[in-house]
């Protein structure tokens, strides 16, 4: 009796788009929750969030992305409760920039984006707990960023000071380090 994923072929189409999906479904690397964990050892590996301030991923971001999957898989077959999540930073320069050049309002480009972004690592079959994504211009992060912002200027942990920035002409603003 033949097996369609018995075919002695290995068709990447079929075969990734079943594994992924079964993924999805079972919700393999959400991170667990409950009280039966709390003597669990525990793992945090969090990756640089890109911009999504351009079509898509480049071969940097695989390449970077790589290293700490396999790191949080290894420590999950070592029974680690493991918290991979992925986000976007999406506010700054490069999601105005774009969204510029595209004609259309940041907000719009960055969500389209981030959705492209998505499916593509989600394509790349990486382990992220996608339950625990995260949007820096969601008013959900940035209010607590905010919060956190004030915290540290109450205590003077922040304050406002003259010091050298690197300055754009032409963009008229000031550049992050």
């Amino acid at each position: 009796m033949s097996h369609p994923y018995h075919t002695g072929v290995y068709d990447p189409q079929v075969i990734e788009a079943k594994w992924q999906q079964a993924w999805a479904d079972h919700h393999v690397f959400r991170t667990p929750e409950g009280p039966e964990l709390i003597n669990k050892p525990k793992f945090y590996v969090l990756d640089m969030f890109p911009y999504p301030s351009g079509d898509g991923l480049h071969v940097g971001h695989p390449k970077g992305y790589t290293a700490s999957d396999v790191m949080a898989r290894v420590r999950r077959m070592q029974g680690y409760n493991v918290l991979h999540p992925m986000g976007w930073d999406a506010f700054g320069l490069p999601a105005e920039r774009a969204a510029d050049r595209a004609g259309v309002h940041p907000a719009e480009i960055t969500k389209r984006n981030i959705a492209n972004f998505r499916r593509q690592l989600q394509r790349l079959g990486f382990s992220y707990d996608w339950d625990r994504e995260v949007d820096t211009s969601s008013p959900d992060y940035y209010r607590w960023t905010q919060w956190i912002f004030l915290k540290l200027f109450e205590k003077d942990l922040a304050y406002i000071a003259e010091v050298p920035v690197n300055w754009c002409p032409a963009l008229g603003t000031v550049l992050s380090n």
